[in-house]
């Protein structure tokens, strides 16, 4: 990367200012002392519970903190903003105490009502937002969100919720669910200020937290930059005075500024410097990789009559060769996929996809055959700013040279227009449906994705008999058992196949040499507050 760089700036020596600048970091418009990170634009306004996908979640969590937060290590859970979360013997009830003196950016004291407040506003039906399904199992909850379409409910208030005292409330669940303390350092568990209910649209433009960073501008398509929170009451303070998340429309040109020295981070290795290990010669020290609570899927648009049956669903499945396309494309970082979970997560059980997920051409024309075959054009959709081109061709490919169907990769230009097209169910194919988890457990590889109704049920699957075993899994008196369970709902999906398991991948980010400290997390995100600058040269 050294040699890169040096190359770069070497080729503008009479430009002294811009050298101070274009290879001090930033990109031209960024202070040497802000850490710029590659991002791409959200899908929604910036609040925490409409905020359910990666690029949002990453600004939220500097924004914002929760009840616990999960180690930039490995992901263990430890409590941030809770002095305690106390559980009833049979997990239904939980009392949860805050630790007092924190703030929000503003100055106001976050307090219990502040949860209560945030958690009654996201599960509310009509203030549609994303992220209302995770209060699901709070007692309430249906009366929020009538079955029937357009009703009002009858009240805007979880009636599972209590405040006792200013820096205490009371949760109680519709049944026991064991995992619910390790959920709480997601984003639409955190809390919410009085600016936001006096102003929600006021609030979208200019967000306030309570987290290490707090927001500072925002150039819509171009970038956001957040700045330190001194008031931050959390053990890990930010150490570095100003962020700028940098909105990228292909990952290969922000993987060059990386390395040309204008981009401090990147969330993942474009797949043309994989091949070789190119990314590790380039970056050096800055090369870093570790298990991630990751996986890579392509789903049926089931609410399309074409993809109704199961057997044209497995037949593609066992149409796709997993085992050349990780080692050809990806050469060899990819696991190919057994299941839905990612191999790194705690309860993770092998080969649950079983012979579904193998390369088998002659099973899979069977199917094929039985299912009636598949007539007209096959799309693969996925977004085209992400790094998805190569391997979208390559499974097109398989599939078409397997099944003899015709079948094309189509793109759609930025991640937050495919998430609105995921939204409002306006695929017609196949599309890309990649999964970071939400916080470390098997559960969060299952719940919002196949429950019906779901917050990231974008293909509307729904099979009572796996909403049952989910329910089972939630009442099991330990972690342990609740894992166990959780795994035997895992295998119901390979009856269905709503979505084909692709491949499970590490993390491998991407560090400038400006940084002196910087942790990538397992859920592929840069934990900014353990970002520290090297001393910088006069």
């Amino acid at each position: 990367m050294r040699k890169r760089r040096l190359a770069a700036c070497l080729a503008v020596p009479l430009a002294v200012a811009m050298l101070a600048t274009a290879c001090g970091g930033g990109d031209s418009g960024a202070p040497r002392d802000t850490v710029t990170v590659e991002w791409g634009e959200p899908e929604n306004p910036l609040v925490p519970g409409n905020t359910t996908e990666a690029n949002g979640s990453n600004v939220m969590d500097a924004l914002f903190a929760g009840l616990v937060k999960y180690s930039p290590d490995d992901s263990s859970v430890h409590n941030e903003m809770a002095e305690s979360i106390q559980p009833s013997p049979d997990h239904r009830f939980y009392t949860i105490k805050i630790k007092p003196g924190w703030t929000f950016h503003d100055g106001s004291p976050v307090t219990a009502e502040s949860f209560v407040k945030a958690w009654n506003y996201t599960a509310y039906g009509p203030n549609g937002q994303q992220g209302g399904s995770f209060f699901e199992q709070v007692k309430g909850y249906d009366e929020l969100n009538p079955e029937e379409e357009g009703a009002t409910p009858p009240t805007d208030e979880l009636s599972g919720l209590k405040v006792v005292d200013p820096t205490t409330f009371t949760v109680e669940l519709k049944a026991p669910l064991t995992i619910f303390p390790t959920m709480l350092g997601y984003g639409p568990f955190y809390p919410l200020p009085e600016r936001f209910f006096a102003d929600p649209e006021g609030f979208e433009q200019h967000p306030i937290g309570n987290g290490p960073f707090k927001f500072e501008s925002r150039v819509p398509n171009e970038s956001l930059t957040v700045s330190r929170y001194d008031g931050f009451q959390g053990a890990e303070k930010a150490k570095v005075p100003k962020v700028q998340f940098k909105v990228y429309d292909e990952l290969d040109t922000a993987y060059e500024d990386l390395v040309s020295g204008n981009l401090d981070f990147v969330r993942q290795v474009p797949v043309s410097a994989l091949a070789g290990d190119i990314w590790r010669t380039d970056l050096g020290d800055g090369a870093q990789e570790k298990p991630g609570l990751l996986t890579q899927n392509i789903a049926f648009p089931l609410y399309d009559q074409r993809f109704q049956n199961p057997d044209l669903r497995k037949a593609i499945s066992m149409a796709i060769d997993r085992e050349t396309i990780t080692r050809q494309i990806f050469a060899g970082s990819r696991t190919p996929a057994d299941g839905w979970v990612a191999p790194s997560v705690q309860g993770y059980v092998p080969n649950q996809c079983g012979e579904y997920c193998t390369y088998d051409p002659q099973k899979a024309k069977e199917l094929l055959a039985k299912a009636g075959g598949f007539q007209g054009t096959l799309q693969i959709i996925s977004n085209g700013d992400g790094g998805h081109s190569e391997w979208s061709e390559a499974v097109a490919s398989s599939i078409r040279q397997t099944l003899g169907i015709d079948v094309r990769f189509t793109p759609t230009p930025t991640f937050s227009e495919f998430r609105r097209q995921a939204s409002a169910r306006e695929f017609s194919g196949m599309f890309r449906t990649g999964w970071i988890a939400d916080y470390p457990s098997i559960e969060s590889f299952l719940t919002q994705l196949y429950r019906t109704g779901a917050s990231s049920n974008d293909y509307e699957y729904s099979n009572p008999e796996f909403d049952a075993a989910l329910d089972r899994a939630n009442a099991a008196p330990t972690i342990p058992e609740a894992e166990r369970r959780y795994a035997a709902a895992e295998r119901i999906l390979a009856q269905d196949m709503p979505v084909i398991p692709l491949w499970s991948q590490p993390v491998q980010a991407g560090l400038s040499d400006r940084l002196a400290d910087a942790k990538a997390t397992p859920f592929r995100k840069l934990d900014l507050t353990s970002v520290t600058l090297k001393p910088q040269q006069p």
